[in-house]
Parts: C-alpha cells; sequence; structure tokens
C-alpha cells in the first residue's frame, strides 16, 4: 500500500474482522460505491458498537440487527473478538490475539483431518497478510515487534523489554 492510498478507519478495521473480510481485500472494496462494504457493514459495526456499551438485550440487538438472535449473539462474539484484535496496543499484538483466535476456531471445529489443517494454515496466512496490512499502515517494519511476537507465557521480562525502539 502506497502513501496516497486511503487507508482504513476503526470501523472498517472492526467491520473486515467481524465479517472475517483480510484488511486489504476489505480495502479494496472502498470507494467504489460497494453498498455492503461502505454502508452496510460499517452500519452494523456502530449497532454493534452500541448494543455493547449499553448492554441491551439481545432481542434489541437482533432487531435493529434486522437478524435472528443467534446470529445476532454470534455477531457480539465477533465483534469481541475484533475488539481484541483492532484496538490491541500494537500491530504484533494485534497479529498474536488474531491467531490466537484462529487456532481457538480450528481446535473447536476439529483438526484431525489434513483438509482441516490446511484450512487453519490458510487462515494464518490470511492473518499474516494483516499483520502485513497493519504494518504498511504504520509504516513500520516487522523486526520492530521482534520482541513481541517472541513473547512467552509465563515469562518474566525485565522493564521496558517490549519497548519500542526509536528509529534511528
Amino acid at each position: 500500500m502506497n502513501s496516497t492510498e486511503r487507508t482504513m478507519n476503526r470501523e472498517q478495521l472492526l467491520a473486515a474482522e467481524v465479517f472475517a473480510y483480510s484488511f486489504a481485500n476489505y480495502q479494496d472494496h472502498l470507494g467504489i460505491g460497494n453498498e455492503r462494504f461502505e454502508r452496510l457493514m460499517p452500519t452494523s459495526i456502530r449497532v454493534l458498537e452500541r448494543a455493547t456499551r449499553d448492554s441491551w438485550p439481545l432481542s434489541k440487538t437482533a432487531a435493529e440487527l434486522d437478524t435472528n438472535e443467534e446470529n445476532a449473539r454470534d455477531l457480539l462474539d465477533a465483534y469481541q473478538r475484533a475488539i481484541a484484535v483492532v484496538d490491541a496496543p500494537n500491530a504484533a499484538e494485534a497479529f498474536r490475539n488474531a491467531i490466537r483466535f484462529t487456532i481457538r476456531m480450528a481446535v473447536a471445529e476439529g483438526l484431525s483431518t489434513e483438509e482441516a489443517i490446511e484450512k487453519l494454515v490458510t487462515q494464518i496466512c490470511y492473518r499474516t497478510a494483516d499483520l502485513a496490512y497493519l504494518l504498511d499502515r504504520e509504516g513500520t517494519p516487522l523486526s520492530r515487534y521482534s520482541r513481541h511476537l517472541r513473547r512467552e507465557p509465563d515469562v518474566e521480562y525485565y522493564e521496558g523489554y517490549f519497548d519500542e525502539e526509536d528509529d534511528a
């Protein structure tokens, strides 16, 4: 993505996450009059945001989304996952969260066949493409987040270990 291209706003990033589009694919659908990407999905994100903020009952959320309660619940769950990705403190943490959700979903669906493993690999590749989008958007090389990407659970790190180094 070059600097003359429009980058997506938070609402559009959330929509991409909730409706399972890669960031680059979603952006490719903007600015060409695509009603689904430019109006409908962002409107749904605003409804999900209000429903979450104001603790709407599921029935009201479903009515506002013009869907059934089961689908509304799925969208609310997807919205919560999207928040964890889009509002992560940096691109590396967004990627880690996205990968975590991808793996959990794959495990829940079953990883007992080669086809299921290939599907997971494909989804991880999509998540990697999203990381590339985020890095391009902020003009940051992947190496800047090397420590974040190598962070291990239950390991203590010294104060400042994950601070971003200044570009010299």
